[in-house]
């Protein structure tokens, strides 16, 4: 991995307070400044709108931009969690969105998704849209993508997630029964034509299990699995 500045996204609804020890683990991993673009729970409720996620892409754009300019490589590396990832990819893209063009592909060489729900039967409009307009690791050429998946068996996992699990899973893949986070389904967290990093034990939040993708042993594990 290139020594350069970290920007993280977080997923719906959860709060960026959960994110402290990843933001810390990935700061003692990568000696280079890390940065969480805030989202607050309300906001996320209005994520129904595509004019709200040009208002969170205008402050990763604003976060990117500055890092960058301190960067030793002039570029910075993405992470997005659960939903983070998806607005990640349109992040990239050149093409304009609500009157915007990000082109974040000119900045950010590396994308890391974790538990981001790429693929789904039953995908949010905006979800939808971002898998046609940006079919798989679309700038591939230019940009490294990495997609972490938790395999998290339901008997280790949270109360929340034994209940919500085989409806989320029906609603991405058609299979209740299917191998995943809790909530995103392996095959779903997996993009086409990336690096594909999966992790036995891992839940898709605090709220599903114990170890999670922001638990500081397992930001190193899927940190260390890419390099």
């Amino acid at each position: 991995m290139p020594d350069q500045p970290i920007v993280i996204l977080g997923g719906f609804l959860i709060r960026p307070e959960s994110y402290a020890p990843m933001v810390a683990r990935l700061g003692q991993l990568s000696h280079q400044p890390v940065r969480l673009v805030a989202v607050g729970k309300p906001e996320w409720l209005l994520t129904v709108f595509a004019s709200t996620w040009a208002r969170i892409l205008d402050r990763v754009a604003a976060t990117v931009a500055n890092l960058a300019r301190q960067s030793p490589t002039g570029r910075v590396t993405l992470i997005g969690h659960s939903s983070g990832g998806i607005l990640l990819r349109l992040f990239l893209d050149d093409a304009p969105f609500q009157g915007r063009c990000y082109d974040g592909k000119s900045l950010a060489d590396t994308l890391l998704m974790l538990g981001s729900p790429h693929t789904a039967l039953k995908a949010t409009v905006l979800r939808a849209m971002v898998e046609r307009r940006l079919p798989g690791s679309t700038f591939a050429d230019r940009v490294r993508y990495v997609s972490v998946a938790g395999d998290l068996a339901l008997p280790d996992a949270s109360p929340l997630a034994r209940r919500l699990a085989p409806t989320a899973y029906r609603n991405s893949t058609g299979l209740a029964n299917d191998r995943g986070d809790g909530l995103v389904p392996v095959t779903a967290a997996l993009l086409a034509g990336s690096m594909p990093v999966v992790l036995p034990g891992v839940a898709h939040s605090g709220a599903f299990g114990v170890r999670w993708y922001g638990s500081a042993a397992v930001v190193e594990a899927w940190w260390r699995a890419q390099e």
